[in-house]
């Protein structure tokens, strides 16, 4: 076993010695980006970290996202030059040291009709070039994220043969960070923290937290567990208020069309659509590898009880198509939609509607002296993290240097230069980065591990032995939904979800 693999033999045996009484300096409760990242900074610093989660790494809002790493434009229309020049930083970091093999530049085109306004057009223009002065003061190179320019209409029909030419007058073209899997992400990142000594459980559900303990069930075997360490830091992101009564949060839900392969065509080229009557909102078009377009999105304030899996609303559905069908030679309908996804972000309570509450995160100190991080976004994880330990060292008198996590490559990343180099097919690389050729290895060994899952699919059963083997992969939904993200097409999920569960049985006998 390497040491960034997780897998059910590894789980069972380090949640046997805590619930022994072997003590932690962190217990992190919750899987997604943030907490991964937390146990990632924690563990290298030397400190010992157990992350716990009640389902899986990316069960929740982390893979939920529109897979994008911003640069903080939207922040900086608003006036909070701190927020955007920090996710320009970040998206910087992740783009070109930590995980160049999960990120790629990302063409986002803004069409120009007649009916765009020259006050609008230079507005949104004026809004690229400060974005770009952000690139340039993060650091990141024009050769990573090119400068934004404008450009006629036949390029910009040329990069979206899909948009509408009549009254086309030309278009803006800006580049922005994207993620090829937002779940592989948070993979990646408690695979690089168990590297470095961390203890990742899934499964394991936090019922009562302290500063020092928690009360968990491993939801496999029913047996509760009592966790200690000298600081528990809740990262839960929208749920973070059921286990820590003083959190005041305000989810906001994202809603996320996935229209079929050929519905909407603009290659490779993100598209985005202004929505009428509002001066800095947009609909995005973004293409996705396998040749579907993701349309999202929407920012709506959510009530109630925070559900597990969040849904989208027909209504929201009707908005996303009517909005992105305005720079459209054909309007988008139902039929074209192969999918839905939603998800709800943990914005911090305040005044004013979803779409304008701050993106900003904190680390709250409850009664209890518990450590609660809320708020953030994707692209400023390793920030949140960093914060949430320096926070957690100066409560409980725990000795560790600065975090290094901004200088810390994940598992299976090199420059991007070197990428293309990689003994593996692209996609594999895409995914995996110089891991790839060992995904690849076990379809060689075994050939009926390189065929795909089903006709017509690119993910192979190599895939799913990795995943169960080296990934965290405990059960069938964990690689359907997490690990492969056929989960997100219905149709694909049920076509593939025989061979899997095969496929995950005889890897789990095997690690036995």
């Amino acid at each position: 076993m390497t040491p960034g693999s997780l897998n059910a033999l590894r789980r069972d045996r380090e949640l046997t010695a805590l619930a022994g009484g072997e003590r932690v300096d962190l217990v992190v409760v919750g899987g997604g980006v943030t907490g991964a990242g937390i146990a990632l900074d924690a563990a290298a610093r030397g400190l010992s970290v157990a992350l716990i989660e009640a389902y899986d790494l990316a069960y929740g809002t982390s893979r939920w996202s529109s897979k994008l790493v911003h640069g903080g434009l939207r922040y900086l229309a608003k006036g909070d030059l701190a927020l955007a020049h920090e996710s320009a930083v970040e998206r910087g970091i992740l783009m070109t040291r930590t995980a160049p093999h999960l990120t790629r530049a990302l063409p986002q085109l803004f069409p120009l009709y007649r009916k765009t306004s020259r006050g609008q057009q230079a507005f949104i223009m004026t809004g690229l070039l400060a974005g770009d002065g952000l690139r340039r003061a993060a650091g990141t190179p024009a050769s990573v994220l090119p400068r934004p320019r404008s450009i006629p209409a036949a390029e910009a029909l040329a990069l979206a043969p899909g948009l509408s030419p009549q009254g086309l007058r030309g278009a803006l073209l800006a580049y922005d960070g994207a993620l090829t899997d937002d779940a592989r992400l948070v993979v990646n990142l408690a695979r690089t923290a168990a590297a470095r000594g961390a203890k990742i459980l899934t499964k394991v559900e936090a019922l009562r937290l302290d500063a020092e303990s928690v009360l968990a069930r491993d939801r496999l075997t029913g047996q509760e567990v009592e966790i200690h360490a000298r600081q528990v830091i809740n990262a839960t992101g929208v749920w973070a208020g059921e286990l820590a009564e003083s959190v005041r949060l305000r989810p906001s839900r994202g809603s996320h069309l996935i229209l079929a392969a050929g519905a909407a065509p603009i290659g490779a080229t993100s598209v985005n659509v202004p929505v009428p009557g509002e001066n800095n909102r947009f609909v995005f078009l973004l293409p996705q590898p396998d040749g579907r377009v993701f349309v999202g999105v929407t920012d709506e304030p959510t009530d109630g009880p925070v559900p597990r899996v969040p849904s989208v609303p027909e209504s929201d559905v009707d908005f996303l198509l009517e909005v992105a069908s305005t720079a459209f030679t054909r309007p988008l309908t139902r039929d074209d939609v192969a999918g839905s996804f939603a998800g709800l972000r943990p914005l911090v309570e305040g005044g004013g509607r979803s779409a304008d509450l701050s993106r900003k995160h904190a680390v709250v100190t409850g009664a209890d002296g518990v450590l609660t991080v809320v708020g953030g976004k994707l692209t400023t994880y390793r920030k949140m993290a960093e914060d949430a330990v320096d926070a957690a060292l100066k409560r409980s008198g725990l000795l560790a240097g600065p975090s290094t996590t901004s200088r810390l490559p994940l598992l299976g990343a090199t420059p991007r230069d070197r990428l293309s180099t990689v003994d593996a097919s692209p996609r594999l690389v895409s995914k995996y980065g110089t891991e790839a050729p060992r995904v690849a290895a076990l379809g060689e060994v075994d050939p009926e591990l390189g065929l795909p899952l089903f006709d017509g699919a690119e993910i192979s059963a190599a895939e799913v032995v990795w995943a169960v083997r080296h990934e965290a992969a405990l059960d069938v939904e964990d690689v359907l939904e997490r690990r492969t993200r056929l989960g997100l097409v219905a149709a694909d999920a049920e076509a593939a979800r025989g061979r899997v569960q095969e496929l995950v049985d005889k890897s789990l006998a095997g690690l036995a």
